[in-house]
């Protein structure tokens, strides 16, 4: 399994897509590169893409039929023109850089296209890294040039000149999720911020698993849900994204890509992807989301290093989940909507895929808990030193023994909505 590379200090990152994607004569359009025959296959309940038989070597080629399948919907940019909006690519414009190249900020004013309105916009420059990096841009210009929901981010336009492969996006000013949560120097997200960030999250993937041939996301993570001025979450990064399984199809089999400490462990060990994989990945955002801590972390001892692992003995009852919550949050979150986002995580994370729950059932379960207000630093259920001096992302030994004697077997916890 590859794993990304993070990208510094927000913007999303992108792996490998496979052969079987949404957009398989695209590819064709790659100088010197191999042929790949298969048809483009319509996405789901949107428009029917049907292009006819691309250039294999002609970037200009491939623009026009771009503009012909999106017309108005996405600009094509010339180079020039993103060159001039970002000062030349300039480092004192960089936002962010990864796997899949570098993101910069740019302006654009009224008059530099028309129909296009003032903004300040997001430049993502490919690494000039071959036929994979090639596929990735064409399925982000694909599915995002046909995916409109207000929890997905904005694609604006694209730029395909000779080697250069550009995407222009919606800025989004207050950056990752991955940043709010685990950057030293950023200010705690409020508990009640938290919360909307996972329905907004959850409403994106809902949206996706919920068209007529649905959208398996694959590569959902904190660095890829980005968040807009009030906190809106966005999903962002679509060079993994799957079409789902057809007919009397389960799944579908692809090479396994994406992030270690996300990716559901039967697709880490079968290439088997449905839906369900994604709600895995959603699950151990939950847990990000209540504890403060990554899904991975290598610095920590063996057996704390994975944070499914570690933190589902603590998820079953309010009593010992206050023992791995966020110390940032300083007791000021509700207990029942504690309960309630770690029951979800529990569920989500099931090894067994049916055990796990659907979008739409985590949507209303998820919205059902901004209700609550029953803070655990008034109520009871948290004191400074219920959270150990260590414990940015650390348990007490007196919350391990507590947890030894009432470990909850993972058929209790789970509720079947296969």
């Amino acid at each position: 399994m590859k794993e990304s590379k993070p990208w510094r200090p927000f913007a999303a990152n992108c792996c490998s897509a496979d052969d079987q994607t949404a957009f398989g004569n695209f590819s064709r359009c790659r100088p010197n590169r191999s042929d790949f025959s298969k048809n483009i296959a319509p996405l789901p309940s949107f428009r029917r893409l049907s292009f006819s038989d691309l250039s294999r070597s002609s970037s200009i080629r491939l623009n026009e039929d771009l503009a012909a399948s999106f017309g108005a919907d996405l600009f094509d940019f010339q180079l020039s023109e993103l060159r001039a909006i970002t000062q030349n690519f300039s480092s004192n414009f960089l936002l962010g850089e990864g796997g899949f190249g570098r993101v910069h900020k740019g302006y654009v004013d009224e008059n530099f296209r028309a129909g296009l309105r003032a903004q300040a916009v997001a430049v993502k420059l490919l690494d000039n890294q071959g036929l994979q990096g090639h596929r990735e841009w064409l399925a982000e210009v694909v599915f995002l040039g046909q995916l409109r929901h207000p929890n997905l981010v904005k694609l604006i336009g694209y730029c395909c000149e000779e080697e250069e492969r550009l995407l222009v996006y919606e800025f989004l000013p207050r950056g990752s999720l991955e940043n709010h949560l685990f950057k030293r120097l950023s200010i705690s997200l409020p508990w009640t911020t938290r919360l909307k960030i996972a329905v907004g999250a959850a409403k994106g993937l809902d949206f996706l698993h919920g068209a007529e041939k649905p959208v398996i996301y694959r590569d959902f993570k904190t660095s890829n849900v980005l968040l807009d001025s009030d906190f809106t979450a966005k999903l962002s990064d679509f060079g993994l994204a799957k079409m789902g399984p057809e007919g009397s199809d389960t799944h579908v089999t692809t090479r396994v890509m994406g992030t270690y400490g996300y990716a559901a462990p039967e697709y880490i060990s079968t290439g088997h992807l449905t839906t369900k994989s994604d709600v895995y990945s959603f699950g151990v955002v939950l847990l990000e989301l209540l504890t403060g801590r990554r899904a991975m972390d290598k610095s920590r001892a063996k057996n704390d290093q994975n944070l499914v692992d570690w933190a589902k003995p603590y998820l079953s009852s309010s009593r010992r989940l206050h023992f791995i919550m966020d110390p940032r949050l300083c007791g000021q979150y509700s207990v029942k909507g504690a309960k309630g986002m770690a029951s979800l995580a529990l569920q989500s994370t099931s090894l067994n895929p049916k055990d796990r729950p659907r979008m739409p059932a985590i949507v209303e379960a998820l919205e059902g808990l901004l209700q609550f207000k029953d803070m655990a630093v008034t109520s009871g259920h948290w004191s400074a030193s219920a959270s150990p001096k260590h414990a940015r992302n650390g348990v007490s030994a007196k919350a391990k023994t507590e947890t030894g004697r009432g470990n909850l077997s993972r058929s209790q916890a789970a509720v079947s909505h296969g």
